[in-house]
Protein backbone atom coordinates (compact mmCIF):
# COMPACT_ATOMS: atom_id res chain seq x y z
CA UNK A 1 0.00 0.00 0.00
CA UNK A 2 1.34 3.04 -1.23
CA UNK A 3 0.78 6.16 0.23
CA UNK A 4 -3.31 4.84 1.14
CA UNK A 5 -3.47 3.45 -3.25
CA UNK A 6 -4.38 -0.18 -2.33
CA UNK A 7 -2.07 -2.80 -3.82
CA UNK A 8 -3.55 -5.04 -6.25
CA UNK A 9 -4.02 -8.49 -4.63
CA UNK A 10 -3.72 -10.52 -8.33
CA UNK A 11 -1.63 -8.53 -10.46
CA UNK A 12 2.19 -8.02 -10.27
CA UNK A 13 2.30 -5.45 -12.49
CA UNK A 14 -0.46 -2.58 -13.00
CA UNK A 15 -1.08 -0.32 -16.38
CA UNK A 16 0.00 3.07 -14.98
CA UNK A 17 2.67 2.33 -12.32
CA UNK A 18 5.76 3.02 -13.18
CA UNK A 19 9.27 3.70 -11.57
CA UNK A 20 9.86 7.58 -12.65
CA UNK A 21 13.37 8.18 -10.64
CA UNK A 22 15.59 6.05 -8.76
CA UNK A 23 15.74 6.89 -5.15
CA UNK A 24 19.79 7.33 -5.49
CA UNK A 25 20.31 8.86 -9.20
CA UNK A 26 23.35 6.97 -9.56
CA UNK A 27 22.14 3.96 -7.99
CA UNK A 28 21.54 2.85 -11.99
CA UNK A 29 25.28 3.37 -12.29
CA UNK A 30 26.04 0.04 -10.38
CA UNK A 31 22.72 -1.99 -11.62
CA UNK A 32 23.05 -4.43 -14.28
CA UNK A 33 19.17 -5.52 -14.47
CA UNK A 34 18.17 -2.21 -15.97
CA UNK A 35 20.88 -1.31 -18.39
CA UNK A 36 18.44 -1.27 -21.38
CA UNK A 37 16.31 1.80 -19.66
CA UNK A 38 16.63 4.83 -21.18
CA UNK A 39 16.68 7.54 -18.91
CA UNK A 40 16.00 11.75 -19.03
CA UNK A 41 19.95 13.75 -17.93
CA UNK A 42 18.59 13.60 -14.95
CA UNK A 43 18.38 9.82 -14.07
CA UNK A 44 14.94 9.86 -14.58
CA UNK A 45 13.63 6.34 -16.32
CA UNK A 46 11.62 7.64 -19.39
CA UNK A 47 8.41 6.49 -19.34
CA UNK A 48 7.00 5.24 -22.02
CA UNK A 49 10.08 4.08 -23.45
CA UNK A 50 10.73 5.26 -27.10
CA UNK A 51 11.55 3.36 -29.85
CA UNK A 52 14.72 3.43 -31.98
CA UNK A 53 12.78 4.70 -35.11
CA UNK A 54 13.20 8.51 -35.99
CA UNK A 55 9.17 8.74 -36.55
CA UNK A 56 8.74 7.95 -32.96
CA UNK A 57 7.81 11.53 -31.94
CA UNK A 58 9.58 10.57 -28.29
CA UNK A 59 12.70 10.98 -30.15
CA UNK A 60 11.95 14.21 -31.55
CA UNK A 61 13.63 17.12 -30.05
CA UNK A 62 11.91 19.20 -27.08
CA UNK A 63 11.49 22.27 -29.16
CA UNK A 64 10.46 20.71 -31.95
CA UNK A 65 7.42 19.08 -29.70
CA UNK A 66 6.80 22.29 -27.71
CA UNK A 67 6.36 23.93 -31.36
CA UNK A 68 3.68 21.71 -32.44
CA UNK A 69 1.87 21.66 -28.63
CA UNK A 70 2.23 25.37 -29.10
CA UNK A 71 0.37 25.81 -32.37
CA UNK A 72 -2.38 23.00 -31.30
CA UNK A 73 -2.65 25.28 -28.33
CA UNK A 74 -3.07 28.40 -30.15
CA UNK A 75 -6.02 26.70 -32.35
CA UNK A 76 -7.46 25.22 -29.74
CA UNK A 77 -7.77 29.15 -28.16
CA UNK A 78 -9.42 29.71 -31.36
CA UNK A 79 -11.60 27.05 -31.48
CA UNK A 80 -12.74 27.44 -27.80
CA UNK A 81 -13.87 30.70 -28.33
CA UNK A 82 -16.62 29.11 -30.03
CA UNK A 83 -18.89 28.08 -27.21
CA UNK A 84 -19.18 31.47 -26.00
CA UNK A 85 -19.18 33.41 -28.74
CA UNK A 86 -23.08 34.61 -28.21
CA UNK A 87 -22.72 34.58 -24.30
CA UNK A 88 -22.46 38.48 -24.24
CA UNK A 89 -24.96 38.80 -27.08
CA UNK A 90 -28.23 37.20 -25.28
CA UNK A 91 -30.12 40.85 -25.44
CA UNK A 92 -28.52 41.90 -28.69
CA UNK A 93 -29.87 38.55 -30.84
CA UNK A 94 -33.59 38.32 -28.76
CA UNK A 95 -34.25 41.77 -30.66
CA UNK A 96 -32.29 41.00 -33.35
CA UNK A 97 -34.09 37.63 -34.16
CA UNK A 98 -37.32 38.03 -32.04
CA UNK A 99 -37.13 34.99 -30.89
CA UNK A 100 -37.55 33.94 -26.88
CA UNK A 101 -34.60 34.05 -24.36
CA UNK A 102 -34.58 29.95 -24.71
CA UNK A 103 -33.99 30.21 -28.50
CA UNK A 104 -31.08 32.15 -27.99
CA UNK A 105 -29.52 29.63 -25.52
CA UNK A 106 -30.13 26.96 -28.05
CA UNK A 107 -27.96 28.88 -30.22
CA UNK A 108 -25.26 27.31 -27.94
CA UNK A 109 -27.20 24.76 -26.93
CA UNK A 110 -26.98 23.29 -30.50
CA UNK A 111 -23.38 24.01 -30.89
CA UNK A 112 -22.33 22.08 -27.56
CA UNK A 113 -24.17 18.73 -29.18
CA UNK A 114 -22.70 18.75 -32.38
CA UNK A 115 -19.66 19.08 -30.31
CA UNK A 116 -20.52 15.82 -28.78
CA UNK A 117 -21.90 13.93 -31.61
CA UNK A 118 -18.92 14.77 -33.90
CA UNK A 119 -16.54 13.60 -31.15
CA UNK A 120 -17.33 9.89 -31.80
CA UNK A 121 -17.26 10.18 -35.55
CA UNK A 122 -13.42 11.93 -35.12
CA UNK A 123 -12.09 9.86 -32.59
CA UNK A 124 -12.85 6.52 -34.36
CA UNK A 125 -11.19 7.89 -37.26
CA UNK A 126 -8.09 9.00 -35.14
CA UNK A 127 -7.72 6.04 -34.07
CA UNK A 128 -7.81 4.40 -37.41
CA UNK A 129 -5.81 6.76 -39.40
CA UNK A 130 -4.22 9.47 -36.55
CA UNK A 131 -5.13 12.88 -35.80
CA UNK A 132 -3.31 14.93 -37.87
CA UNK A 133 -5.93 14.72 -40.58
CA UNK A 134 -8.38 15.72 -38.07
CA UNK A 135 -7.22 18.87 -36.94
CA UNK A 136 -6.87 19.93 -41.09
CA UNK A 137 -10.64 19.09 -41.59
CA UNK A 138 -11.80 20.91 -38.00
CA UNK A 139 -9.72 24.11 -38.75
CA UNK A 140 -11.18 24.33 -42.76
CA UNK A 141 -15.02 24.03 -41.09
CA UNK A 142 -14.24 26.88 -38.33
CA UNK A 143 -13.29 28.66 -41.45
CA UNK A 144 -16.52 27.78 -43.18
CA UNK A 145 -18.74 28.12 -40.48
CA UNK A 146 -17.98 30.90 -38.92
CA UNK A 147 -17.75 33.23 -42.39
CA UNK A 148 -21.29 31.03 -42.79
CA UNK A 149 -22.64 32.30 -38.85
CA UNK A 150 -21.68 36.06 -39.88
CA UNK A 151 -23.39 36.20 -43.18
CA UNK A 152 -26.48 34.10 -42.06
CA UNK A 153 -28.51 37.89 -41.92
CA UNK A 154 -31.96 37.59 -40.44
CA UNK A 155 -32.13 33.71 -41.24
CA UNK A 156 -32.53 32.38 -37.21
CA UNK A 157 -32.30 28.56 -38.66
CA UNK A 158 -28.96 29.63 -41.10
CA UNK A 159 -27.28 30.61 -38.26
CA UNK A 160 -28.40 27.83 -35.79
CA UNK A 161 -26.61 25.71 -38.78
CA UNK A 162 -23.27 27.40 -38.67
CA UNK A 163 -23.47 27.21 -34.78
CA UNK A 164 -23.89 23.26 -35.14
CA UNK A 165 -20.93 23.09 -37.78
CA UNK A 166 -19.06 25.05 -35.64
CA UNK A 167 -19.48 22.47 -32.87
CA UNK A 168 -18.25 19.98 -35.61
CA UNK A 169 -15.13 22.00 -36.38
CA UNK A 170 -14.27 22.22 -32.43
CA UNK A 171 -14.49 18.50 -31.83
CA UNK A 172 -11.03 17.33 -33.19
CA UNK A 173 -9.33 20.31 -30.59
CA UNK A 174 -11.50 19.37 -27.35
CA UNK A 175 -10.74 15.53 -27.76
CA UNK A 176 -7.98 14.88 -29.32
CA UNK A 177 -5.11 17.89 -28.04
CA UNK A 178 -4.15 16.27 -24.18
CA UNK A 179 -4.25 12.79 -26.39
CA UNK A 180 -1.50 14.48 -28.49
CA UNK A 181 0.18 15.94 -25.23
CA UNK A 182 -0.11 11.84 -24.21
CA UNK A 183 1.68 11.16 -27.82
CA UNK A 184 4.41 13.75 -27.82
CA UNK A 185 6.03 13.66 -23.81
CA UNK A 186 7.11 11.42 -20.98
CA UNK A 187 4.97 11.12 -18.16
CA UNK A 188 7.35 13.18 -16.10
CA UNK A 189 6.91 15.92 -18.86
CA UNK A 190 3.04 16.12 -19.15
CA UNK A 191 1.94 18.06 -16.37
CA UNK A 192 2.68 21.81 -16.99
CA UNK A 193 1.90 20.89 -21.12
CA UNK A 194 -1.44 19.01 -20.10
CA UNK A 195 -2.41 22.22 -17.64
CA UNK A 196 -1.47 24.38 -20.90
CA UNK A 197 -3.30 23.17 -23.23
CA UNK A 198 -6.27 22.79 -21.14
CA UNK A 199 -5.79 26.52 -20.18
CA UNK A 200 -5.89 26.89 -24.20
CA UNK A 201 -9.23 25.10 -23.92
CA UNK A 202 -10.95 26.95 -21.56
CA UNK A 203 -9.31 29.91 -20.81
CA UNK A 204 -9.45 31.45 -24.39
CA UNK A 205 -13.31 30.69 -24.09
CA UNK A 206 -13.62 32.85 -20.49
CA UNK A 207 -11.64 35.78 -22.20
CA UNK A 208 -13.87 36.00 -25.53
CA UNK A 209 -16.92 37.40 -23.94
CA UNK A 210 -14.89 40.42 -22.82
CA UNK A 211 -14.53 40.95 -26.23
CA UNK A 212 -17.16 39.89 -28.16
CA UNK A 213 -19.28 42.30 -25.80
CA UNK A 214 -17.34 45.58 -27.19
CA UNK A 215 -16.67 44.33 -30.50
CA UNK A 216 -20.63 43.81 -30.58
CA UNK A 217 -21.33 47.58 -29.93
CA UNK A 218 -18.72 48.68 -32.35
CA UNK A 219 -18.71 46.55 -35.10
CA UNK A 220 -22.03 44.28 -34.74
CA UNK A 221 -22.40 40.66 -33.88
CA UNK A 222 -21.46 39.30 -37.23
CA UNK A 223 -17.80 40.79 -36.89
CA UNK A 224 -17.27 38.31 -33.92
CA UNK A 225 -17.97 35.47 -36.58
CA UNK A 226 -15.42 37.06 -39.33
CA UNK A 227 -12.73 37.26 -37.47
CA UNK A 228 -12.66 33.63 -35.91
CA UNK A 229 -12.90 33.23 -39.76
CA UNK A 230 -9.78 35.31 -40.63
CA UNK A 231 -7.73 33.81 -37.44
CA UNK A 232 -8.24 30.24 -37.92
CA UNK A 233 -7.33 30.86 -41.83
CA UNK A 234 -4.21 32.33 -40.72
CA UNK A 235 -3.59 29.09 -38.23
CA UNK A 236 -4.21 26.77 -41.00
CA UNK A 237 -0.40 26.98 -42.69
CA UNK A 238 1.48 26.51 -39.78
CA UNK A 239 -1.19 23.50 -39.38
CA UNK A 240 -0.35 21.82 -42.42
CA UNK A 241 3.38 22.75 -42.57
CA UNK A 242 4.53 22.08 -38.51
CA UNK A 243 2.36 19.46 -37.17
CA UNK A 244 2.77 16.47 -38.20
CA UNK A 245 1.65 13.30 -37.00
CA UNK A 246 1.82 12.23 -33.62
CA UNK A 247 0.41 8.58 -33.16
CA UNK A 248 2.46 6.47 -33.49
CA UNK A 249 2.53 2.41 -33.48
CA UNK A 250 5.31 1.93 -30.59
CA UNK A 251 6.18 -2.08 -29.36
CA UNK A 252 3.91 -2.82 -26.98
CA UNK A 253 7.19 -3.34 -24.40
CA UNK A 254 8.28 -0.28 -24.69
CA UNK A 255 4.79 0.88 -23.51
CA UNK A 256 6.03 0.53 -20.28
CA UNK A 257 3.10 2.76 -18.35
CA UNK A 258 0.21 0.59 -20.34
CA UNK A 259 1.39 -3.06 -20.60
CA UNK A 260 0.75 -5.79 -17.84
CA UNK A 261 4.29 -7.77 -18.54
CA UNK A 262 5.88 -7.69 -15.15
CA UNK A 263 9.96 -8.37 -15.39
CA UNK A 264 9.68 -10.94 -12.63
CA UNK A 265 13.25 -12.78 -13.43
CA UNK A 266 14.29 -8.78 -12.19
CA UNK A 267 11.93 -8.13 -9.73
CA UNK A 268 14.38 -5.32 -7.65
CA UNK A 269 17.03 -3.00 -8.32
CA UNK A 270 19.67 -3.26 -6.23
CA UNK A 271 18.44 -0.22 -4.98
CA UNK A 272 15.84 -2.42 -3.27
CA UNK A 273 12.99 -1.28 -4.65
CA UNK A 274 10.23 -2.74 -6.44
CA UNK A 275 11.41 -2.68 -9.96
CA UNK A 276 7.92 -2.02 -12.42
CA UNK A 277 8.84 -1.49 -15.76
CA UNK A 278 10.40 -4.19 -18.76
CA UNK A 279 13.66 -3.67 -20.23
CA UNK A 280 12.92 -3.08 -23.80
CA UNK A 281 13.44 -5.81 -26.27
CA UNK A 282 16.12 -4.77 -28.59
CA UNK A 283 19.92 -5.16 -28.35
CA UNK A 284 20.94 -1.71 -29.31
CA UNK A 285 19.90 1.51 -27.49
CA UNK A 286 20.01 5.04 -28.91
CA UNK A 287 19.95 8.44 -28.10
CA UNK A 288 19.97 12.17 -30.23
CA UNK A 289 23.58 12.52 -29.90
CA UNK A 290 24.18 16.66 -30.51
CA UNK A 291 20.96 17.79 -29.45
CA UNK A 292 20.71 19.75 -26.55
CA UNK A 293 16.94 20.41 -26.77
CA UNK A 294 16.47 16.69 -26.42
CA UNK A 295 16.49 14.91 -23.57
CA UNK A 296 17.07 11.20 -24.08
CA UNK A 297 20.01 9.37 -23.26
CA UNK A 298 21.38 6.05 -21.70
CA UNK A 299 23.06 5.96 -18.41
CA UNK A 300 24.78 2.67 -18.46
CA UNK A 301 28.40 1.00 -17.38
CA UNK A 302 28.81 0.64 -21.03
CA UNK A 303 26.49 2.33 -23.24
CA UNK A 304 26.08 2.14 -26.52
CA UNK A 305 24.75 4.31 -28.90
CA UNK A 306 22.90 4.28 -32.69
CA UNK A 307 22.46 7.60 -33.73
CA UNK A 308 18.91 8.82 -34.66
CA UNK A 309 18.32 11.57 -37.14
CA UNK A 310 14.97 12.88 -37.02
CA UNK A 311 13.14 13.25 -39.92
CA UNK A 312 12.97 16.92 -41.24
CA UNK A 313 10.15 19.16 -39.89
CA UNK A 314 8.81 19.73 -43.61
CA UNK A 315 9.08 16.88 -45.70
CA UNK A 316 6.69 14.96 -48.13
CA UNK A 317 5.76 12.25 -45.64
CA UNK A 318 4.84 15.09 -42.51
CA UNK A 319 2.81 17.08 -45.06
CA UNK A 320 0.44 14.21 -45.84
CA UNK A 321 -3.31 14.36 -44.27
CA UNK A 322 -2.65 10.80 -43.42
CA UNK A 323 0.41 8.82 -43.24
CA UNK A 324 -1.16 5.37 -43.02
CA UNK A 325 -3.36 3.34 -40.47
CA UNK A 326 -3.04 2.65 -37.07
CA UNK A 327 -4.89 -0.17 -36.52
CA UNK A 328 -6.68 -3.03 -38.06
CA UNK A 329 -9.87 -2.51 -36.27
CA UNK A 330 -12.80 -1.87 -38.46
CA UNK A 331 -14.27 1.87 -38.32
CA UNK A 332 -17.18 0.85 -36.81
CA UNK A 333 -16.21 -1.17 -34.30
CA UNK A 334 -13.52 1.74 -33.45
CA UNK A 335 -17.09 3.88 -33.46
CA UNK A 336 -18.55 2.00 -30.95
CA UNK A 337 -15.89 1.88 -28.43
CA UNK A 338 -16.05 4.48 -26.09
CA UNK A 339 -20.22 3.52 -25.11
CA UNK A 340 -18.73 0.83 -23.03
CA UNK A 341 -16.59 3.04 -20.91
CA UNK A 342 -19.00 5.05 -19.47
CA UNK A 343 -19.20 1.96 -17.07
CA UNK A 344 -15.42 1.95 -16.58
CA UNK A 345 -15.35 3.77 -13.16
CA UNK A 346 -11.78 5.68 -13.88
CA UNK A 347 -13.55 7.30 -17.05
CA UNK A 348 -16.85 8.26 -15.24
CA UNK A 349 -14.84 9.30 -12.23
CA UNK A 350 -13.49 11.57 -15.23
CA UNK A 351 -16.48 12.84 -17.03
CA UNK A 352 -17.85 13.89 -13.83
CA UNK A 353 -15.05 15.52 -12.32
CA UNK A 354 -14.41 18.04 -15.47
CA UNK A 355 -18.17 17.33 -17.04
CA UNK A 356 -20.17 18.77 -13.94
CA UNK A 357 -18.07 22.16 -13.44
CA UNK A 358 -18.21 22.89 -17.42
CA UNK A 359 -21.94 22.87 -17.13
CA UNK A 360 -22.31 24.58 -13.86
CA UNK A 361 -20.57 27.31 -15.67
CA UNK A 362 -22.75 27.24 -18.48
CA UNK A 363 -25.28 27.90 -15.99
CA UNK A 364 -23.43 30.73 -14.74
CA UNK A 365 -23.63 32.10 -18.08
CA UNK A 366 -27.81 31.80 -18.16
CA UNK A 367 -27.52 33.84 -14.47
CA UNK A 368 -25.29 36.45 -16.22
CA UNK A 369 -27.33 36.60 -19.30
CA UNK A 370 -30.97 36.55 -17.72
CA UNK A 371 -29.91 38.34 -14.60
CA UNK A 372 -27.62 41.50 -14.63
CA UNK A 373 -29.38 42.58 -17.72
CA UNK A 374 -32.26 43.11 -15.17
CA UNK A 375 -32.99 45.07 -12.21
CA UNK A 376 -30.99 46.67 -10.54
CA UNK A 377 -27.67 46.28 -12.75
CA UNK A 378 -29.48 46.74 -15.65
CA UNK A 379 -26.01 45.82 -17.59
CA UNK A 380 -25.67 46.16 -21.46
CA UNK A 381 -24.01 43.63 -23.83
CA UNK A 382 -20.47 45.23 -23.09
CA UNK A 383 -20.96 45.25 -19.05
CA UNK A 384 -21.98 41.73 -18.97
CA UNK A 385 -19.39 40.23 -21.18
CA UNK A 386 -17.18 42.12 -18.82
CA UNK A 387 -18.11 39.80 -15.90
CA UNK A 388 -16.24 37.39 -18.07
CA UNK A 389 -12.57 38.90 -16.67
CA UNK A 390 -13.48 37.14 -13.51
CA UNK A 391 -13.44 33.78 -15.27
CA UNK A 392 -10.41 34.42 -17.35
CA UNK A 393 -9.08 35.55 -14.62
CA UNK A 394 -9.84 32.46 -12.55
CA UNK A 395 -8.81 30.16 -15.57
CA UNK A 396 -5.15 31.62 -15.22
CA UNK A 397 -5.00 30.97 -11.77
CA UNK A 398 -6.39 27.46 -12.07
CA UNK A 399 -3.75 27.11 -15.06
CA UNK A 400 -0.54 28.51 -12.73
CA UNK A 401 -1.72 26.71 -9.83
CA UNK A 402 -2.06 23.19 -11.82
CA UNK A 403 1.06 23.61 -13.84
CA UNK A 404 2.84 24.51 -10.22
CA UNK A 405 1.17 21.39 -8.62
CA UNK A 406 0.61 18.77 -10.91
CA UNK A 407 4.47 17.33 -11.51
CA UNK A 408 5.82 18.68 -8.67
CA UNK A 409 3.62 16.50 -6.27
CA UNK A 410 3.36 13.59 -8.57
CA UNK A 411 7.32 14.09 -8.10
CA UNK A 412 7.45 14.57 -4.54
CA UNK A 413 4.56 11.31 -4.01
CA UNK A 414 6.64 9.20 -6.09
CA UNK A 415 9.74 10.00 -3.70
CA UNK A 416 7.82 9.61 -0.74
CA UNK A 417 6.84 6.01 -2.40
CA UNK A 418 10.37 5.32 -2.73
CA UNK A 419 10.03 5.70 -6.77
CA UNK A 420 7.42 3.93 -7.66
CA UNK A 421 4.95 5.90 -9.92
CA UNK A 422 1.34 6.06 -8.92
CA UNK A 423 -1.37 7.63 -11.17
CA UNK A 424 -3.57 8.01 -8.16
CA UNK A 425 -1.11 11.15 -7.27
CA UNK A 426 -2.53 13.33 -10.03
CA UNK A 427 -5.02 13.00 -8.04
CA UNK A 428 -4.21 15.82 -5.08
CA UNK A 429 -5.29 18.31 -7.97
CA UNK A 430 -8.97 17.17 -6.49
CA UNK A 431 -8.44 19.06 -3.70
CA UNK A 432 -8.17 22.75 -4.54
CA UNK A 433 -10.95 21.64 -7.04
CA UNK A 434 -13.02 21.00 -4.28
CA UNK A 435 -11.94 24.14 -2.21
CA UNK A 436 -12.23 26.64 -4.96
CA UNK A 437 -14.79 25.17 -7.69
CA UNK A 438 -17.28 24.57 -4.35
CA UNK A 439 -16.86 27.85 -2.87
CA UNK A 440 -17.46 29.85 -5.92
CA UNK A 441 -20.34 27.75 -6.51
CA UNK A 442 -22.04 28.45 -3.21
CA UNK A 443 -20.49 31.97 -3.31
CA UNK A 444 -22.01 33.15 -7.12
CA UNK A 445 -25.40 31.74 -6.01
CA UNK A 446 -25.80 33.71 -2.83
CA UNK A 447 -23.87 36.85 -3.75
CA UNK A 448 -25.83 36.93 -7.97
CA UNK A 449 -29.32 36.38 -5.81
CA UNK A 450 -28.90 39.72 -4.58
CA UNK A 451 -27.18 41.77 -6.59
CA UNK A 452 -28.94 45.20 -4.94
CA UNK A 453 -26.80 44.49 -1.76
CA UNK A 454 -23.79 42.88 -3.19
CA UNK A 455 -23.32 44.02 -6.46
CA UNK A 456 -21.72 42.78 -9.85
CA UNK A 457 -17.91 42.46 -7.83
CA UNK A 458 -18.65 39.76 -5.74
CA UNK A 459 -20.60 37.87 -8.31
CA UNK A 460 -17.76 37.61 -10.30
CA UNK A 461 -14.91 37.04 -8.11
CA UNK A 462 -16.60 33.68 -6.70
CA UNK A 463 -16.75 33.41 -10.87
CA UNK A 464 -13.28 33.07 -10.91
CA UNK A 465 -13.11 31.05 -7.97
CA UNK A 466 -15.73 28.25 -10.09
CA UNK A 467 -13.27 28.59 -12.80
CA UNK A 468 -10.39 28.25 -11.17
CA UNK A 469 -11.93 24.64 -9.73
CA UNK A 470 -12.66 24.29 -13.16
CA UNK A 471 -9.47 24.21 -14.74
CA UNK A 472 -7.94 22.40 -11.69
CA UNK A 473 -10.24 19.52 -11.79
CA UNK A 474 -10.30 19.10 -16.33
CA UNK A 475 -6.36 19.10 -15.59
CA UNK A 476 -6.63 16.29 -13.01
CA UNK A 477 -9.17 13.86 -14.88
CA UNK A 478 -7.23 14.59 -18.12
CA UNK A 479 -3.65 13.73 -16.62
CA UNK A 480 -5.27 10.83 -14.81
CA UNK A 481 -6.76 9.11 -18.27
CA UNK A 482 -3.58 9.34 -20.01
CA UNK A 483 -1.28 8.55 -16.92
CA UNK A 484 -4.00 4.87 -15.63
CA UNK A 485 -5.46 4.65 -18.73
CA UNK A 486 -3.19 5.09 -21.77
CA UNK A 487 -4.51 2.10 -23.93
CA UNK A 488 -7.96 3.71 -24.03
CA UNK A 489 -6.89 7.33 -23.63
CA UNK A 490 -8.61 8.36 -27.07
CA UNK A 491 -11.99 6.73 -26.45
CA UNK A 492 -11.98 8.17 -22.51
CA UNK A 493 -11.29 11.64 -24.05
CA UNK A 494 -14.63 11.07 -25.98
CA UNK A 495 -16.22 10.27 -23.27
CA UNK A 496 -15.36 13.45 -21.21
CA UNK A 497 -16.03 15.75 -24.81
CA UNK A 498 -19.71 13.81 -25.18
CA UNK A 499 -21.06 13.98 -21.39
CA UNK A 500 -19.57 17.80 -20.53
CA UNK A 501 -21.55 18.97 -23.75
CA UNK A 502 -24.51 16.71 -23.81
CA UNK A 503 -24.76 17.80 -19.85
CA UNK A 504 -24.44 21.61 -20.62
CA UNK A 505 -27.03 21.07 -23.75
CA UNK A 506 -29.26 19.57 -21.63
CA UNK A 507 -28.31 22.98 -19.37
CA UNK A 508 -29.51 25.11 -21.82
CA UNK A 509 -32.97 23.57 -22.27
CA UNK A 510 -33.70 23.27 -18.56
CA UNK A 511 -31.50 25.51 -16.64
CA UNK A 512 -33.07 28.88 -17.27
CA UNK A 513 -36.12 27.17 -16.01
CA UNK A 514 -34.67 25.92 -13.00
CA UNK A 515 -33.77 29.61 -12.26
CA UNK A 516 -36.87 30.98 -12.45
CA UNK A 517 -38.88 28.45 -10.88
CA UNK A 518 -36.52 27.46 -7.92
CA UNK A 519 -34.53 31.07 -7.61
CA UNK A 520 -30.65 31.45 -8.29
CA UNK A 521 -29.38 31.28 -4.47
CA UNK A 522 -31.86 27.73 -4.00
CA UNK A 523 -30.50 26.69 -7.60
CA UNK A 524 -26.88 27.36 -6.72
CA UNK A 525 -26.93 25.87 -3.37
CA UNK A 526 -28.48 22.54 -4.96
CA UNK A 527 -25.75 22.34 -7.80
CA UNK A 528 -22.25 23.16 -5.11
CA UNK A 529 -23.94 20.54 -2.67
CA UNK A 530 -23.95 18.08 -6.24
CA UNK A 531 -20.32 19.16 -6.87
CA UNK A 532 -19.00 18.87 -3.23
CA UNK A 533 -20.15 15.18 -3.31
CA UNK A 534 -18.58 14.73 -7.18
CA UNK A 535 -15.46 15.61 -5.65
CA UNK A 536 -15.46 13.26 -2.37
CA UNK A 537 -16.10 10.39 -4.80
CA UNK A 538 -12.16 11.39 -5.41
CA UNK A 539 -11.31 9.69 -2.02
CA UNK A 540 -12.76 6.16 -3.40
CA UNK A 541 -10.94 6.68 -6.66
CA UNK A 542 -7.49 7.07 -5.07
CA UNK A 543 -7.61 4.63 -2.29
CA UNK A 544 -9.43 1.86 -4.72
CA UNK A 545 -7.65 3.28 -8.45
CA UNK A 546 -4.82 0.57 -8.82
CA UNK A 547 -7.44 -2.28 -7.94
CA UNK A 548 -9.44 -0.68 -10.55
CA UNK A 549 -6.74 -0.85 -12.96
CA UNK A 550 -5.64 -4.01 -12.33
CA UNK A 551 -9.39 -5.51 -12.53
CA UNK A 552 -10.14 -3.84 -16.07
CA UNK A 553 -6.15 -5.15 -16.99
CA UNK A 554 -7.27 -8.59 -16.83
CA UNK A 555 -10.86 -8.11 -17.80
CA UNK A 556 -10.71 -5.93 -20.41
CA UNK A 557 -14.17 -3.97 -20.71
CA UNK A 558 -13.58 -3.67 -24.64
CA UNK A 559 -13.16 -7.04 -25.22
CA UNK A 560 -16.22 -8.19 -22.88
CA UNK A 561 -18.22 -6.00 -25.66
CA UNK A 562 -16.55 -7.78 -28.51
CA UNK A 563 -15.04 -4.16 -29.26
CA UNK A 564 -11.16 -5.67 -29.33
Amino acid sequence: MGLGVLESTKSQHVPGTATLDDLNPLAHLHNTHDTHLKRSKDGTILVPQPSDSPDDPLNWPLWRRDLITSILCLLSVIASTLSPLLAANTLTLTLYFRRPFTDIALLTGYHLLGVGLAGFIFVASARVYGKRHLYLLGTVIIIISSAWGGGSGHNYRSLLAARFFQGVGLAPFEALVNASVGDLYFVHERGKRMALSNLSLFGGAFFTPVIVGKLTSTLGWQWSFYLLAIFAAAMLPLVILFCPETAYVRDDALNTDSNTTYASSHPTTTAGKEMHLQPPHHSNTSSLDNDTDNDINLNSPRPTHTTITPTPLISKANLLPINGRKTHDSFLLLLARPFPLFLHPGILWACLIQGTLIGWTVLIGIVLAAIMLGPPLFFNEVQTGYMYTGAFVGALLGFVLAGVLSDSSAKMMTRLNKGVYEPEFRLVLVIPQLIFGCAGLYGFGITSANTSVYGWFWPDFFFALEVMGMVLGAVASALYIVDAHRDVAVEGFTCLLVFKNIFSFGLTFSGYGWLVRGGVRRVFMAIASVQVVVCCLTVFMYVFGKRNRAFFARNDILKMFHLR
